[in-house]
């Protein structure tokens, strides 16, 4: 076996109406702190979802400041801003609660409230100096993993993603609550789901740091995902398939965030950046034709993905059971009802060439890819996929 590493949240709750209760879960780990700064989305705030964890924080006597303008694919600018208020208003710890963009700001909110060094000088692999303020993350999607990873993505400049990774921003509470995951609607479901699935798939295939532990997260997350999708799909208040769901996208994140993801995820940034398509959907519209080019390269793990899936193969060989992988995986797509080109999300022909050139610019994710990825085959990708 080789050497390696891996590192999780040190506290992992999964609690069905833990909103509900959040005020007491939180005192009973921090008994000294009052101030706390919740990150979210305008929608969620507005919509009540979050309500009753405002009231419970109120009843155990936690001042809370909100900050609810956070949108998807957060702006650097958005970040600075929401920092600045988070340190005017004496944070001591900072829950985010919400979608991977809401968690992504708190993760970054409670490093610049603690700590002077710069935004800028942060992105990267491993250039958080730190310190942090106490952190707690909350999802209302079962989708990024953002919770369980030390990963936080911003929009610089107008359409590129840039990230920050580092052990620094690993939370030190992630609270699963699918209660807050019910009546998502389908679409949502469906690009959230796929996103994680994408996560396990490309964690258990990453050309760099994959290890026994990834491993064996992938798999059991992409069994979760591929079994509850559907029908979380097609019944938004299915309790089982929502708690599996959530548990799913949390076991491929924890998964990814040591096996780190790949070309989908490459492929997929430049379309949210220029084009503000979701990410879970970036990640559908290229997810098939992806698959097809790591194949030659990525038979033998896709063939182990079919069997944990049960997916019927042709033969016994691991290019027949990549073969039924990907067509399990176009069919799920395809079942949920979510686009399936690009010309749906916008895209036409002469945009594709400014995609594959941004799309190599991720070289943090093409470098984990088990077949090297060319500008002329992202090319190739985004054709296939318009």
């Amino acid at each position: 076996m080789n050497a390696f590493s891996f590192t999780t949240v040190p506290s992992l709750l999964v609690d069905y109406g833990g909103a509900r209760r959040l005020g007491a879960l939180l005192r009973e780990r921090y008994r000294d702190e009052r101030r706390l700064v919740l990150v979210t989305d305008r929608f969620l705030n507005e919509s009540g979802l979050i309500a009753p964890a405002l009231d419970n924080l109120a009843m155990q006597g936690w001042q809370v400041t909100v900050i609810d303008d956070v949108v998807a694919d957060p702006p650097d600018h958005v970040v600075l801003d929401a920092a600045a208020r988070a340190k005017a208003s004496g944070a001591e710890i900072v829950l985010g609660l919400g979608g991977g963009s809401s968690m992504d700001v708190a993760k970054l909110i409670a490093v610049l409230c603690a700590s002077a060094q710069p935004l800028e000088k942060m992105y990267g692999v491993g250039n958080v100096e730190g310190p942090r303020l106490p952190l707690v993350l909350m999802p209302t999607t079962a989708g990024t993993g953002s919770e369980v990873t030390a990963i936080s993505i911003v929009t610089t400049g107008a359409t590129t993603k840039s990230g920050v990774v580092s052990s620094v921003l690993y939370p030190d509470l992630a609270l699963l609550d699918a209660e807050l995951t019910l009546g998502l609607p389908p679409q949502a479901t469906a690009a959230t789901g796929i996103d994680a699935m994408v996560h396990a798939i490309e964690a258990y295939t990453s050309a760099r740091l994959k290890n026994p532990l990834s491993d064996m997260l992938a798999k059991e997350a992409l069994r979760l995902l591929y079994a509850n999708l559907l029908p979380a799909c097609r019944d938004g208040g299915n309790r089982a398939a929502r708690e599996a769901m959530l548990l799913g996208a949390t076991l491929a994140g924890q998964a990814f965030s040591n096996a780190p993801v790949a070309a989908v995820h490459a492929l997929a940034y430049p379309l949210g950046g220029h084009f503000h398509v979701p990410h879970g959907l970036s990640n559908a519209l290229v997810l098939m034709h992806v698959l097809r080019f790591n194949a030659p390269a990525a038979a033998a793990r896709y063939a182990e993905l079919a069997d944990t899936l049960g997916c019927a193969a042709a033969g016994d060989s691991a290019e027949a059971k990549t073969e039924a992988f990907i067509q399990a995986m176009q069919t799920l797509v395809n079942e949920t009802g979510i686009a399936r080109t690009l010309r749906e999300v916008g895209v036409e022909e002469s945009h594709l060439p400014m995609l594959a050139a941004d799309a190599m610019k991720q070289q943090r994710l093409l470098i984990n890819n088990p077949r090297e990825m060319t500008e002329a085959a992202a090319l190739d990708i985004y054709r296939a996929a318009l």
